[in-house]
């Protein structure tokens, strides 16, 4: 039993430098990225066919008209004008969609993995050294 404990110990001890050493860092580049993301507003907007396509228009959150085509190729040119929810990111008006947005969450899912292996690892190794 002591040699099985004996070989434990370097094991947990690799461990918690591997979740630690790249997980603390991947969860405070989830945190910068999350501040630096900017914040989709919504708004009610009407589509239109042009040139094949079909385009969205709307008022923004400073009452300017904007209009953006999007790469949706337009049913045989008869869109009435239809009202839709016109999701838009407040910073740059033209990036927007019809759906709501969906940010990627890979760094900080990976990031709490990491410094949770790394968590468990030191507190298996403290564990070790009472028995």
């Amino acid at each position: 039993m002591a040699d099985s404990l004996d070989f434990l110990g370097p094991i947990l001890e690799m461990m918690t430098w591997v979740g630690f050493v790249p997980g603390v860092p991947l969860l405070i580049s989830a945190w910068v990225l999350a501040k630096r993301r900017c914040v989709w507003g919504t708004a009610a907007g009407e589509q239109f066919a042009a040139g094949g396509f079909l385009g969205v228009q709307w008022l923004d959150q400073s009452n300017e008209e904007q209009k953006v085509l999007l790469d949706i190729p337009a049913h045989d040119g008869s869109i009435d004008s239809r009202s839709v929810v016109v999701h838009y990111d407040l910073c740059h008006p033209s990036r927007c969609s019809l759906q709501p947005p969906r940010h990627d969450n890979t760094v900080l899912i990976l990031g709490w993995i990491l410094t949770g292996v790394g968590i468990l690892s030191t507190l298996g190794g403290f564990f070790l050294l009472l028995l």
